[in-house]
């Protein structure tokens, strides 16, 4: 049976954590066999493991070596695993980040390769998955070097609000020094980039937030945003991205400032997620923006304390794995656009 649909890789994560648990009740929902065919980079013996766990009924795997073989109505499952792994819920063990690796080799393979349209990538936990082999501080800095040795950008998206960083996974004592004009101006670039082509955003507009308190108090707490920020986006301006501020952070989301703009550029990590996870915890993804593949992922963690109560919300799974086929959607679009920019001036004339 030929499946015409979207290939969405899936893999398993940490199997001591909630990964299996909202992969499991995310695909018991059999409206989306019309949207995709879902692909788990797994064990069908730590599904089992979880379903059993959860006490959860009717949910098969449908067992296969390769890619090819999928079935387009079933959960499919290629084992990735040692038959002998041990599940220890809500523990951080050598052999869940072995598994964790496994998972993700393989599917960034089939990725690569074409097997696969789109990955979705359950949390993994930073610390057991190291290895001679992933020596990065996530998945965003592993994937930028497997897929495509250009920049890329960490994307958090709700229904409320896009935001970016310009670092990532480093040490708040190094952000200062990784802060700089270049990488700014790289990651607006990626930014503008991915909401024209993976978003349909014709004309983006981009709020970028300061390092320093107040920002800088006109130099007075900090001389980043005379010196650096500033700049920055006035060149970025010139190149054709509309970037507006720096505006200091805690107005910023404080005034609701964030709901007049298409996207948010912070300047590290905590600064942005920590208000995008107190305004979308349970719905927000986590989307690689600048990568020539598209790779979701939800915004949560392993979350080892609840790992087996059958309490853990699939809602951001969910919503990571209908990103990632409308992202697919949108750049066929977009290319297709771009192949033939006739059809929007013929479109807008028919209109």
């Amino acid at each position: 049976m030929k499946d015409t649909k979207i290939k969405v890789g899936i893999t398993q994560g940490d199997i001591n954590g909630i990964g299996y648990e909202v992969i499991i009740k995310t695909l018991m929902d059999n409206r989306i066999y019309e949207l995709c065919t879902p692909i788990i980079y797994g064990s069908p013996k730590v599904a089992a493991y979880h379903r059993k766990a959860l006490d959860i009924e009717g949910f098969s795997l449908n067992n296969i070596k390769e890619v090819s073989e999928a079935h387009p109505k079933r959960v499919n499952v290629i084992n990735c695993t040692d038959e002998n792994i041990k599940v220890e819920l809500g523990k951080s063990t050598s052999s869940a980040g072995a598994a964790s690796l496994a998972s993700l080799e393989s599917a960034v393979k089939d990725l690569n390769d074409g097997s696969i349209d789109v990955l979705l990538t359950a949390p993994i936990n930073k610390k057991n998955i190291q290895s001679k082999d992933f020596v990065f501080p996530g998945h965003t800095e592993y994937l930028e070097s497997r897929i495509n040795s250009g920049k890329s950008l960490m994307l958090l998206i709700s229904e409320k609000l896009r935001v970016g960083v310009v670092t990532g996974h480093i040490p708040i004592s190094k952000v200062a020094e990784v802060v700089t004009k270049e990488n700014i101006m790289s990651k607006l670039d990626i930014l503008n980039t991915s909401l024209k082509k993976d978003f349909g955003i014709r004309r983006p507009r981009i709020a970028v937030l300061s390092l320093n308190p107040h920002a800088g108090d006109d130099g007075l707490i900090g001389s980043e945003e005379k010196d650096v920020i500033i700049p920055a986006i006035e060149k970025s301006r010139k190149n054709g991205v509309m970037a507006l501020g720096p505006y200091p952070a805690d107005g910023f989301f404080g005034s609701n400032d964030y709901s007049k703009f298409d996207a948010i550029l912070a300047m590290y990590h905590d600064q942005g997620l920590t208000a995008f996870k107190a305004l979308s915890f349970d719905s927000g993804v986590n989307f690689t923006a600048g990568l020539s593949k598209v790779r979701t992922s939800p915004a949560h963690g392993t979350a080892y304390a609840i790992a087996g109560t059958n309490v853990a919300s699939p809602e951001s799974f969910q919503k990571a794995l209908y990103m990632a086929i409308d992202v697919y959607r949108n750049r066929e679009n977009f290319e297709e656009i771009n192949k033939d920019p006739l059809k929007v001036s013929e479109g807008a004339k028919n209109s």
